[in-house]
């Protein structure tokens, strides 16, 4: 059930946001090279590695120096700044849920960096889909801007933030329904139109 709702609401959802895509796609070829997409390995379900699909957001590279973005990193171009405030950014990864290497909702998938320090307990999330929301993506909406007033943003994110994730992502684990879905794309929606 949760993958035929997955296919339809992706499939309806790239149909709508496509003539969008077209327009940020000009926008990011025309501000810098290195593409409209990109690529990055994260792990998915039973801890197999798959490649995320986002609007490039980044200086060609950018990532060479860092996995984390920090406050108004200078590697982000103008469009990608436009594209991460309304997370529009994320949206090809409706093609990652076609492809059934994610799901709408589910634990955000992490680099294999930051999965390879889950304790045995926090590795349970890894038991699911990774999705494109979850509450953890409601909750830290703004998780750039938090990691921007950090003295050291690495140790924060790991120390901090990365767990407190994990639990309301065993929350969602908990609890699995349709409703809840629902419940988590609608939430997400009012934080990005808000």
């Amino acid at each position: 059930m949760k993958r035929i709702f997955d296919i339809i609401v992706s499939i309806i959802i790239l149909l709508i946001f496509f003539p969008v895509g077209i327009v940020l796609a000009c926008w990011i070829l025309i501000e810098s090279k290195g593409g409209v997409f990109y690529r990055q390995e994260r792990i998915g379900k039973f801890g197999k590695p798959f490649l995320i699909l986002k609007f490039r957001s980044m200086r060609k590279d950018a990532d060479k120096l860092g996995k984390l973005t920090v406050g108004r990193d200078p590697r982000i171009t103008q469009s990608g700044h436009f594209l991460r405030k309304f997370k529009l950014d994320e949206f090809p990864q409706f093609i990652n849920v076609l492809k059934g290497e994610m799901s709408i909702v589910g634990p955000r998938p992490e680099v294999k960096e930051f999965v390879e320090l889950y304790t045995e307990d926090q590795r349970q999330v890894l038991n699911v889909k990774p999705g494109i929301t979850d509450y953890a993506s409601v909750e830290y909406f703004n998780e750039n801007e938090l990691l921007g007033k950090s003295e050291d943003p690495h140790k924060t994110y790991v120390e901090v933030i990365m767990p407190a994730k994990i639990e309301l992502n065993k929350k969602y684990i908990a609890k699995p329904t349709l409703g809840n879905d629902l419940s988590i794309m609608w939430r997400t929606f009012k934080r990005m139109v808000s």
